[in-house]
């Protein structure tokens, strides 16, 4: 109780100091370590690296469609596409997903220990490396990167539902199987509308992410604008890829937006639900 009321007067022992000292020491060292590794300090590399970034951007402005905008559009589309079927069949999936490995739902420890583990392998793996596995497998175009994404947010989308619905009010469950209302029912009329809300926050959230991560996939040959931007790196047409860059930031910025608006209705909604 003293050393709560009074930490200033009543010190740590000198084990416990020494332990937090050796603990900051040891980060300290390990940071400096990993910059000096990376070259962080090499300021020759610096120096030259940002010479070369004035001449890049030298090169990418102005900005210029060369007669190829309506095909810009069109991946920005298909970017957009690629997130929006991704993150709706991930979402379809996860959601009974998510009710099998809730504690409260599902009591067996083999079922919930195996599902979470298959979640955490899921989502262990990026999204990135996904789609270069999709591209062998089914080839260039934007199917991959629905697949990639698909099966990226399977793990995750599966892990937040589950621990979204182990932290419901028991006390509404609870009241509908008191009414004689089977497994199911309870889940439909006690579970399931106390959840939604936070599922749809979720899974738009997603969708926001996905839109930017959809833009990278297409670098590997999973479609989108990703694709275009990559073609025009290679071949040095920087005022083109310039154009494609700044079609990206605005596109994610409304689907920012939206997605932000969208988000606090949903949970408003949800706070002032009867």
């Amino acid at each position: 109780m003293a050393r709560e009321k009074w930490p200033w007067i009543i010190s740590a022992p000198a084990a416990q100091r020494a332990r937090s000292c050796g603990a900051w020491l040891a980060l300290l060292c390990a940071t400096v370590y990993a910059l000096w590794h990376t070259g962080f300090f090499d300021l020759t590399r610096l120096a030259n690296g940002a010479g070369k970034l004035g001449w890049l951007l030298g090169f990418m402005f102005p900005p210029a469609a060369n007669g190829w905008f309506l095909e810009f559009c069109e991946g920005i589309l298909e970017t957009l596409g690629m997130a929006f079927i991704g993150t709706l069949f991930a979402a379809l999936l996860a959601l009974p997903l998510g009710f099998l490995g809730a504690r409260n739902v599902v009591s067996s420890f083999t079922i919930h220990f195996s599902l979470r583990r298959c979640f955490d392998c899921l989502r262990g793996v990026d999204t990135l490396i996904w789609a270069l596995v999709f591209v062998n497998v089914v080839g260039l175009g934007p199917f991959a990167g629905i697949l990639a994404i698909i099966v990226s947010d399977l793990g995750s989308l599966a892990k937040l539902f589950a621990e979204a619905i182990e932290n419901i009010d028991r006390k509404q469950a609870e009241g509908v199987r008191a009414t004689g209302a089977s497994a199911l029912e309870v889940l439909r009329f006690g579970i399931l509308p106390q959840v939604i809300p936070v599922i749809l926050s979720q899974t738009l959230y997603y969708f926001e992410s996905n839109t930017r991560s959809a833009t990278i996939l297409g670098i590997v040959g999973a479609g989108g604008i990703g694709l275009h931007l990559s073609d025009r790196i290679r071949v040095n047409n920087w005022d083109e890829a310039c154009l494609i860059i700044i079609m990206i930031l605005v596109t994610v910025s409304v689907i920012d937006h939206l997605s932000k608006l969208i988000r606090l209705r949903i949970i408003q909604a949800g706070e002032y639900r009867p």
